[in-house]
C-alpha cells in the first residue's frame, strides 16, 4: 500500500518544509521493510474563489483527482476522532494487509476541507482541539506516518 501525504498549499522553502522532508525520506526508507509500496507527497494550489463554500468545493475537486483509486482517505479535520499513535498504526496495517492500493492522508486549506468530502473519507482525525498551522499540520501528519511505520516493524522510535 502506497501512502500519501496531500494538501492544499504549497510548502515554502524553510524550516518546516525541511521537516516534511526529512520525515518523507524516512517514510521512503521505511516503507518496505512493513509491507508498503512508498511514500508520496502531493500538493494543490489554494482555490482563489471569493466565497469560502467555492474553495473548499474547488479544493475538494482537486484534491480527489490526486487520489488514486481506491484509496483509502484519511481526512485531518477539527471535528474528527483524535487516536493514538498505536491506533493508527493498527489502522493503517488493517488496510495494508486487506489489500488497499494507496492511503492518503489530506490535509485542507485555510477554511477547511469541503463537508461532502469530508463524510466520504474513510476516517477523520483530529490533531487535538487546537487549531495549527497547516504548514506545522504537514511535519505532524509526516512524522505520524513515519511513526505507524516503526509502530508496524517493531523499532524503537515510538517508546510508548
Amino acid at each position: 500500500m502506497k501512502l500519501l501525504l496531500v494538501g492544499v498549499g504549497r510548502l515554502k522553502a524553510g524550516p518546516e518544509r525541511e521537516l516534511v522532508t526529512r520525515y518523507a525520506e524516512r517514510c521512503v526508507a521505511s516503507s518496505r521493510k512493513t509491507g508498503f509500496t512508498g511514500f508520496e507527497m502531493r500538493e494543490i494550489d489554494e482555490s482563489r474563489a471569493r466565497r469560502p463554500e467555492d474553495r473548499k468545493a474547488e479544493e475538494a475537486a482537486a484534491l480527489a483527482a490526486l487520489l488514486p483509486l481506491g484509496a483509502r482517505k484519511i481526512c485531518l479535520d477539527e471535528r474528527g476522532r483524535t487516536l493514538t499513535s498505536e491506533d493508527f498504526a493498527r489502522r493503517l496495517g488493517e488496510w495494508r494487509d486487506a489489500g488497499a492500493p494507496s492511503c492518503a492522508l489530506v490535509i485542507g486549506g485555510p477554511d477547511g476541507l469541503d463537508p461532502a468530502f469530508r463524510d466520504k473519507a474513510d476516517l477523520a482525525i483530529a490533531f487535538g482541539a487546537m487549531t495549527w498551522p497547516h504548514q506545522i499540520v504537514r511535519a505532524l501528519a509526516a512524522e505520524q506516518l513515519f511513526r505507524a511505520l516503526t509502530i508496524l516493524s517493531g523499532h524503537p522510535y515510538h517508546r510508548a
